[in-house]
């Protein structure tokens, strides 16, 4: 059954380092070779007798489901086939989780992923980036990590391949229990 797989962000230099941007800096540790297509760049593997789809919407957070819903169109995805990797204001930094459907915490890019594909039936990948002390929730998402973060990162993003590689290997349900709420601190 084929697969698909989002990491969210936005595009451009200005935002590559952002929190934001976690889902789209895990698929660059990931693929080394992107083609445009679908208001994204995209990739196509084949694991066995079937293909597995990477995608990096380039429109901006809250228009992901622009890019995810004509790429799941073409190649015929079922939601239920499709994880998205996002950040999480809910989870402590360097937390990750694995969910099936459920609500949409605020989260504007997947609120648009359901708008588009008229369910919120779809897996997700969420990745901690912990809620800020004091200050703006926004100003929060669209900031760097910081340096020191960055080790941290570093360990959040090997859990999270390694979350992901059982999710294609053995399955959502083995993925979630082996990883759900891991911290890597």
């Amino acid at each position: 059954m084929d697969k698909l797989i989002v990491g969210l962000g936005n595009p451009g230099k200005k935002y590559e380092k952002n929190r934001h941007n976690v889902g789209m800096i895990l698929l660059d540790t990931l693929v080394r070779q992107w083609q445009e297509k679908f208001k994204g760049q995209y990739c196509q593997e084949s694991t066995g007798s079937s293909k597995v789809y990477y995608l990096k919407p380039q429109t901006f957070m809250n228009l992901s489901g622009e890019s995810v819903q004509p790429l799941a169109a073409f190649f015929k995805i079922d939601p239920s086939n499709i994880l998205v990797v996002h950040d999480e204001l809910d989870l402590p930094f360097g937390t990750l989780a694995l969910k099936k459907g459920g609500g949409l915490a605020g989260h504007n890019g997947l609120k648009s992923i359901a708008a588009q594909l008229g369910t919120q039936d779809f897996l997700r990948l969420r990745l901690g980036i912990g809620r800020p002390i004091h200050g703006d929730v926004s100003n929060w998402v669209l900031s760097d990590f910081s340096k020191d973060e960055t080790i941290t990162l570093e360990k959040l993003l090997t859990e999270a391949g390694l979350a992901l590689k059982t999710f294609l290997d053995k399955g959502f349900d083995v993925a979630a229990s082996s990883y759900s709420r891991k911290n890597v601190l």
